[in-house]
């Protein structure tokens, strides 16, 4: 009797230290996987507008090194093609450099992030300082074919523009009213492409987000006015257009990528957008 209650002792004993085993180990295992859930890297992705690359770049660097867990990407490949891929699910913020047009906005929602001015450039050897609006469309329709009749040299006119995807060409031809008129020398598919064609050819007009212009090629003012801060944000230039974040209406962002829209949208980053050459929205 007293041999068979030593071992019911014995078993009991036993039982209790595997079953605290048991609980420590799953203790242990909930705790390591919650601690490499804080701590993996996240990625935000972000496609389209190559005119946003500046603004882009400077939100997304400044946000990545205060949150050092967070990766935002980029992939530059045009507005329209932004668009497309977050219409898609293929990335988690798209880029335009255009408003929505109808027909996009029913699942797709637009916010603006900046504004950006169109810049319309020249050679720096180019004498021409000022253009108008009717002047820059029939440059580019083609009833404006020689300098010398808005005030340069004599010269035949070299019309650069961007692909037909661009949101760039888009907001040009919608202000200078030469949707499906242009008669371009070359359409290229990016800004920067458009900036060093025009500052190989002394008889090269283009247009850029001023955002995007260097010292390689000159900006010639609009009716008066150059393209600045004020005159962008008070409408006075002319020739802008918007930077818009786009998302899906359906679908809501994920927590990272909703709080770098926030952070992108908010009056903290107004710095930012003025360092990379945009202009803040009105808030």
């Amino acid at each position: 009797m007293k041999k068979f209650i030593m071992i019911a002792t014995v078993f009991t004993l036993m039982t209790g230290v595997l079953t605290g085993c048991s609980g420590n180990a799953g203790s242990f295992t909930d705790k390591s996987t919650a601690n490499e859930t804080t701590k993996s890297s996240q990625t935000i992705a972000t496609d389209g507008s190559t005119s946003m690359e500046k603004v882009i770049g400077f939100l997304s660097e400044a946000y990545m090194e205060e949150h050092g867990n967070i990766k935002v990407t980029y992939n530059p490949t045009g507005s329209s093609s932004g668009i497309q891929a977050v219409a898609e699910g293929r990335c988690d913020i798209g880029l335009a450099s255009r408003d929505l047009k109808e027909d996009e906005t029913a699942d797709l929602q637009g916010t603006v992030v900046a504004i950006d001015g169109i810049g319309i450039i020249v050679n720096p050897d180019n004498p021409t300082t000022d253009l108008t609006i009717d002047q820059i469309g029939k440059i580019y329709s083609g009833e404006i074919t020689n300098w010398k009749e808005v005030g340069g040299s004599d010269a035949p006119i070299v019309c650069i523009g961007r692909e037909a995807a661009s949101g760039t060409r888009d907001g040009f031809e919608e202000v200078t009213g030469t949707k499906d008129k242009c008669k371009y020398s070359q359409e290229l598919t990016s800004t920067g492409d458009v900036v060093q064609t025009v500052s190989g050819n002394p008889n090269a007009i283009g247009y850029a987000s001023v955002a995007s212009v260097g010292d390689t090629v000159k900006m010639v003012s609009v009716e008066g006015v150059s393209p600045t801060t004020e005159s962008i944000q008070d409408g006075k230039y002319k020739v802008q257009r918007n930077f818009v974040l786009v998302t899906k209406k359906d679908t809501a962002l994920s927590k990272a990528a909703q709080e770098f829209f926030d952070f992108a949208t908010s009056e903290q980053a107004d710095s930012l957008i003025t360092e990379a050459g945009a202009v803040p929205v009105k808030r």
